[in-house]
């Protein structure tokens, strides 16, 4: 426990934040799963998924502010980010409350996008996060905390569908602007 203890000691806040909102993917999911039929506690799994959105969103802001980036911040931050996000879209999907054609949408621009990412760093070029990703990623996280407490009504199919458009309108951009990374790639 007292290494464990050190390890987390040795972090700067943002990578600290990192972790946390890894460790709360778990536990809006049991949460989840436990309240999603009652009408007062689902406002658990909310909470917690709101926390750990707001994670994400603080991480990045102290980092740069602060010039605490660092090589396992930019590895986990991403890795973070979709393990909170895709868990969320898979058992929203599981449960009815969200679309499975979304759900794959949500998942394959994050795929398309890595490799694109993949290619660029191969070739020695970075692929920035665009404000339609920053747009999409506001949007995707709002319609999981929708969806967390509610799975039907007009609401929730209008999110989904902005997210959903959003989503294939920034994949689109990224490989767009990034063509000339994959036209290089070997």
């Amino acid at each position: 426990m007292k290494k464990l203890l050190d390890v987390w000691r040795s972090l700067n806040l943002p990578n600290q934040l990192t972790l946390v909102r890894v460790a709360l993917v778990p536990v809006y999911l049991v949460l989840l799963w436990a309240f999603a039929d009652d009408r007062e506690l689902c406002v658990l799994p909310l909470l917690v998924f709101a926390a750990a959105s707001l994670t994400d969103m603080l991480d990045g802001k102290i980092a740069r502010k602060y010039n605490l980036i660092t090589n396992f911040g930019k590895f986990m931050d991403p890795i973070a980010d979709k393990l909170l996000t895709h868990t969320a879209f898979i058992m929203l999907t599981a449960m009815g409350r969200l679309n499975v054609v979304a759900c794959i949408i949500f998942i394959a621009r994050e795929f398309v996008v890595s490799g694109l990412r993949l290619c660029a760093v191969e070739q020695g070029h970075v692929v920035a996060a665009g404000m339609s990703g920053k747009i999409k990623t506001v949007l995707q996280m709002l319609l999981v905390m929708l969806l967390t407490v509610t799975g039907r009504g007009r609401m929730p199919e209008l999110l989904t569908l902005a997210a959903a458009v959003m989503t294939l309108y920034s994949m689109g951009e990224y490989v767009w602007q990034n063509r000339s990374v994959l036209g290089g790639a070997r």
